[in-house]
Parts: C-alpha cells; sequence; structure tokens
C-alpha cells in the first residue's frame, strides 16, 4: 500500500515506472452540475483516464485495465454515466496500449456503499421512503469483479473489449433494500415515491452534512435498468474463466454463506426459500 496522488504528473510517474500493467479503479459517484458532467466527474472519469494514456506511454507501460459503469453512454440522461462512456474512449482509443474496459452493475460486499447504507437506514427509520423503488439492477459480488480482471490481466483475448459485469439474478431496488433489512436484522416498510417527490428527496439528501447519501444525478442513472445488455461479453466469457471456471456469486448466496452468524435465522430462511435452496 502506498499513498499518492494519482492526478499529480510526477506520482504518476513514480508509481507507472518499471511496471507491466495499470488497472486503473478511479471513480466517484456525485459532483456538482454542469454540462455535459460536473467538474468532479470530469476530473475522476475523463481527465484521469487520459492522463493515465499519456503516462503509459511515457513509461512504456502496455497493459491498461479500466473500471467504468454499466449503461455508460453519451446519451446516457445522467452526468455520472455520460462521464464514465468519456472516459471509456479515453481508453479504448488509446494507441500503443492493449487496453480493456469493465462495465460491472452495482458491486456488493462486504464495506459496499450501496447495501450497507440501507441497512444502517433501516437500523433507525421506522419506514423507508424510496426513489426509483422499480429500477433494475443486476448486482455483481466483488471478489468476482477482482477474479474477472485478474484472469484478464494476461489474456490477449480481452484486448480492445469491453466486458459487463453482472451477477446472475436480476433485482429491483426495492427487492434490494429489503435483503438489506434482512441481512442487516431491521427490516422496515419501503414506501415507494413518485418522480417529483423521489426528486425532492434526492435534493434533501444532496444538502446533508458529510456529503450526500443520494443525488438527483443518481435517479437520472437509474432511469434505465442497470442489466448486462446481452450484446458485450460478461463474466462467463472463456479469457475471464481461467483454467477451473467459475459461477457468479448472487446476493443471496454471499449474505448465507458470508453473514450467517449475524441473521437471525428467521431470516436466513426467508433468503433461502427465495434462493430455492
Amino acid at each position: 500500500m502506498v499513498e499518492a496522488d494519482p492526478y499529480d504528473a510526477a506520482d504518476r510517474k513514480r508509481l507507472l515506472a518499471g511496471q507491466d500493467a495499470v488497472i486503473n479503479l478511479v471513480g466517484v459517484l456525485h459532483s456538482d452540475r454542469g454540462t455535459p458532467y460536473g467538474r468532479a466527474f470530469a476530473r475522476a472519469h475523463v481527465e484521469l483516464p487520459r492522463a493515465l494514456v499519456e503516462t503509459c506511454r511515457e513509461q512504456g507501460v502496455r497493459r491498461l485495465l479500466h473500471m467504468s459503469a454499466l449503461g455508460a453512454s453519451n446519451q446516457a440522461a445522467s452526468m455520472y454515466l455520460r462521464s464514465k462512456a468519456d472516459g471509456e474512449a479515453a481508453v479504448l482509443q488509446a494507441h500503443g496500449l492493449n487496453t480493456t474496459v469493465f462495465r460491472p452493475s452495482v458491486v456488493f460486499g462486504e464495506e459496499d456503499q450501496f447495501l450497507n447504507l440501507f441497512a444502517r437506514l433501516q437500523r433507525w427509520l421506522p419506514i423507508l421512503p424510496l426513489a426509483g423503488s422499480a429500477a433494475r439492477f443486476q448486482p455483481v459480488y466483488v471478489v468476482d469483479v477482482a477474479h474477472a480482471m485478474v484472469e484478464a490481466l494476461d489474456a490477449a483475448a480481452s484486448y480492445g473489449k469491453i466486458y459487463e459485469l453482472a451477477g446472475p439474478r436480476i433485482y429491483t431496488l426495492r427487492e434490494l433494500v429489503h435483503i438489506a433489512g434482512l441481512a442487516g436484522g431491521h427490516a422496515r416498510p419501503v414506501i415507494p415515491l413518485g418522480d417529483a417527490l423521489g426528486r425532492l428527496q434526492a435534493f434533501a439528501m444532496e444538502c446533508l452534512p458529510g456529503g450526500p447519501l443520494m443525488s438527483r444525478d443518481n435517479l437520472d442513472s437509474m432511469r434505465e435498468d442497470n442489466i448486462a445488455s446481452g450484446l458485450l461479453p460478461g463474466l462467463d466469457a472463456p479469457e475471464l474463466q481461467g483454467k477451473e471456471g467459475w459461477r457468479a456469486t448472487s446476493i443471496e448466496q454471499y449474505v448465507i454463506e458470508h453473514v450467517a452468524g449475524v441473521l437471525p435465522e428467521a431470516h436466513l430462511d426467508a433468503l433461502r426459500a427465495r434462493a430455492h435452496r
């Protein structure tokens, strides 16, 4: 573990000197507003990938793996996804580098800021008003994402490709919030909010001290389902499978295997039933 500023040219040069590959995982969820996106999105998602490409060339690093996001598009409703699309382009259009881009759905795991957020909210709130409750996601386990990227490092078949990283099941946001409540031992009633109230809630959360829990741009991202299109390769691509092969982990499987000592048995039974076990 080293401490450095990836935006500083001297630090990038020091970090990349003598390396074989670079994996860029830098990203932010919130930004000020702007056209086509705010300053924080531009800096983290577009300017940094461009700078990394240049530093890779300077230091003779030929391999670059880049983390984008499912739904990245110049025509997306959200600033977040538009900035991710421009970052992808900067990487994929880099001449002289062997590049690979990964587009994950929402990533879950022990310290994620998605399911854990909703688990914490349900610990303190008697009910949970929820904007975008019908939005669909295909969550992917962080260990599966890491596995895919490690396998891709030396796989020439992955050069120049975009991979959609998604889990085995599709859920609505409301279902994910319910699972988070069960896992945390405090499942609360979820009250879906319409568009107007949802945007009002998001605006209020933007104003909270310590950074927004949700933003209006997050809601814009959820206008389209955050699920694999099926038009691009995914976790089951042969070059990401390795010699032994593996299967993507579902949220229910993760909770049963990793949180069993914390959950009351009744909650576990409900999750097992949902997973058909």
